[in-house]
């Protein structure tokens, strides 16, 4: 005779919570796509640096809707956004969303960097572009 360890056995109550939670938070996620969906020509692109990680939101080669920077390793630093005249800095954050929702650069001078920065303790440690085409 084999002995086998008897399973544990979750509540009834427990089951059906995971999965009215579960079921909510799709519902969600649907209903906030479909209110956000980008237009046609938007666009989305990310890069990866050693330490930050840099994406953005545009449509054509000149429209900048958002600059997303995050580090990768989840610690808090002065995070930075910039593109052409576009500069914005938030303080001890490790995700930070910059909106833009403009047009940057002039037309016809070639692709566009669109770029976020990482500073410690008073010290530049990563800057990283995403270039648009």
């Amino acid at each position: 005779m084999v002995y086998t360890r008897p399973k544990k056995v979750r509540p009834a109550a427990t089951a059906r919570r995971r999965l009215a939670a579960t079921a909510a938070a799709l519902a969600t996620v649907s209903v906030v796509g479909l209110m956000t969906a980008n237009p046609a020509s938007a666009a989305a692109k990310q890069t990866c640096g050693e330490q930050i990680c840099v994406a953005t939101a545009y449509q054509g080669a000149r429209y900048i809707q958002d600059i997303t920077v995050f580090t990768k390793d989840g610690l808090p630093g002065k995070l930075r956004a910039f593109a052409a005249d576009f500069s914005q800095s938030k303080a001890n954050d490790d995700r930070h969303v910059f909106p833009v929702n403009r047009e940057l650069g002039e037309p016809g001078s070639g692709p566009l960097l669109v770029c976020g920065g990482l500073d410690r303790s008073g010290r530049v440690l990563e800057n990283h572009c995403v270039r648009i085409p």
